[in-house]
């Protein structure tokens, strides 16, 4: 499963991170091949996975943003069995874990603000062993080689990606992908 989110990636790089539904239709309209979800609620979540997948693009839900659900095992199994994304994006290990174990993909979400938190991050990946990592801000080059060599998993970063030449810089370095908000981008 994992290695269609990396073909889907060598295919374009680019990632359309939703956080508003105004850019919904930008997004499935853009030549983007993945879509990461973040934000929704228990209302409305079926029914936009279900439009991103008719479009024929994958979707994975970041399912700490989700309104409604429960943060507790619950909710993200209820996320994994009932509304059935391609996969699913946390910062935390258990809803990672309980994605790989219903062979979802699996990508875990990394914020770096400090080497304490680069360490732990790392450490929790070895652990948990997602798919595929996340790591915001996303405009480290140096970070993003590092935690790809001591991890050994894509990484995607994402946060701060401005232009083009932040794109470039990131897959210099070794990411798999782009995730940003930023529509202009999403048609590079």
């Amino acid at each position: 499963m994992a290695s269609k989110l990396i073909s889907g990636l060598h295919e374009n790089p680019i990632i359309a991170a939703i956080n508003n539904m105004a850019a919904m239709d930008e997004a499935l309209q853009s030549s983007v091949n993945i879509i990461f979800l973040l934000t929704g609620d228990i209302f409305t979540l079926k029914e936009t996975v279900e439009r991103i997948k008719t479009s024929g693009k994958m979707v994975f839900i970041h399912v700490d943003l989700m309104e409604g659900f429960s943060k507790d095992a619950t909710g993200v199994k209820y996320i994994i069995e009932e509304i059935h994304p391609d996969g699913i994006i946390s910062t935390r290990s258990y809803p990672i874990k309980m994605a790989k174990e219903k062979g979802l993909i699996a990508i875990q979400r990394l914020f770096l603000l400090d080497s304490l938190n680069l360490d732990s991050g790392i450490k929790a990946v070895k652990t948990c062993r997602p798919d595929a990592i996340e790591i915001l801000p996303g405009v480290m080059p140096k970070i993003t080689k590092l935690i790809a060599e001591e991890t050994k998993r894509p990484v995607i970063t994402g946060g701060l990606i401005m232009d083009k030449s932040d794109v470039i810089e990131a897959l210099k370095a070794g990411a798999i992908g782009i995730s940003t908000s930023k529509e202009d981008i999403w048609s590079l």
